[in-house]
């Protein structure tokens, strides 16, 4: 009996939960996706290696009065619609100035008449600010709005953007309101490069000759540069590779060392990349070594265009435009179509007596 009764109350409360489960299965089938009055929005920018993005709603204006009325002064505000604004950076970064770590965070405004209070919350997650927490504050910063051309749909935009930062800027009806974010860009950058030459970029000349070259580029990082250059050397010795590492030698002060560097990789350079260290040395007013590369680049590949083009350059830069205008018609005579126009008018200078360098 009591057997039967256990049976019954178990096979009674398998249905309810059946009956609960098709109930709320039923709901959700009625739950559409319909258009919102404030329409979802993502902008994203990348600087240096680091991602940030806005995940927000952008309501409109329709003629209403936002400030100090829809939008009230002095409370909070979620800094859009719908769910709260969200901040995601990929790394470390400064928020008007202040440290937060890499993360996403809720977005919330305390709107003034002179100044507004912006907040990056540590929980990102909730609807509008109805449940914010001044409690689980990452960050909050005083910034002064401005004034900006209309715009009926709220929006968020990544401005002034530079190697280690941008403004962040939400902009609605003719106010804005931005927020610097600072990045240590190079530093970020290091990191990673250095995190990807463990991996299988470890095992190629290349991988190790870009990081050398980005470090040397830093004008901060140059002993590092050294050491990523002699590391892909040491996987393959190539033109490239000894080229960025006597440009290292160079930007260190060291020009003997780098020249010794030099000697060594030029035999192994191909026409063009003979070609473009020439230019450089004459960039660099280093006219008779650029001019002796021109002339034996003409001597080993006669049937190329841009070597005579080259000749004519460095001929150009001792001031011997005569001999410079017959070696650019030879280049002339050689190159193709799309360039023709450009090296005419070089020959033409040259002609009339002109330094095409300059």
């Amino acid at each position: 009996m009591f057997g039967s009764w256990r049976s019954l109350r178990a096979a009674g409360v398998a249905a309810l939960v059946l009956f609960a489960g098709a109930l709320t299965a039923s709901a959700q089938s009625f739950v559409l996706d319909l258009p919102r009055e404030s329409p979802a929005a993502t902008v994203t920018q990348r600087i240096g290696l680091t991602d940030m993005e806005v995940t927000y709603s952008r309501p409109l204006v329709k003629g209403r009065k936002i400030w100090g009325a829809l939008v009230p002064y002095d409370q909070v505000w979620r800094a859009g619609a719908n769910h709260n604004t969200t901040l995601m950076v990929s790394d470390a970064f400064t928020f008007a100035g202040q440290a937060v770590a890499a993360g996403t965070y809720g977005v919330h405004m305390i709107p003034g008449k002179d100044t507004w209070t912006v907040i990056l919350s540590k929980e990102s997650g909730v609807w509008g600010s109805y449940t914010y927490d001044q409690k689980e504050d990452a960050v909050r910063v005083t910034v002064k709005p401005i004034e900006a051309p209309m715009h009926e749909a709220l929006e968020y935009s990544f401005e002034e953007i530079k190697e280690n930062g941008a403004t962040l800027t939400l902009a609605w009806e003719k106010l804005a309101v931005p927020v610097p974010i600072g990045l240590d860009a190079n530093a970020i950058t290091k990191a990673k490069v250095e995190r990807q030459l463990r991996d299988l970029p470890k095992w190629t000349w290349e991988s190790w000759n870009d990081a050398a070259n980005w470090a040397l580029s830093t004008k901060v990082y140059n002993e590092d540069a050294l050491k990523w250059a002699d590391e892909s050397i040491k996987l393959e010795e190539r033109f490239d590779n000894l080229d960025t590492k006597a440009q290292v030698l160079t930007a260190m002060g060291k020009p003997a060392e780098a020249q010794a560097v030099m000697a060594k990789a030029l035999p192994k350079a191909n026409t063009l990349q003979r070609h473009q260290y020439a230019r450089r040395l004459l960039n660099e007013k280093k006219v008779d070594e650029a001019l002796a590369i021109f002339r034996d680049n003409v001597k080993k590949s006669p049937d190329t265009w841009y070597v005579y083009g080259g000749l004519a350059r460095g001929l150009s830069a001792k001031g011997d435009y005569k001999t410079a205008a017959a070696q650019m018609a030879e280049a002339l005579k050689r190159a193709p179509a799309d360039v023709k126009p450009q090296l005419q008018g070089m020959l033409e200078r040259l002609q009339k007596g002109e330094d095409i360098n300059s």
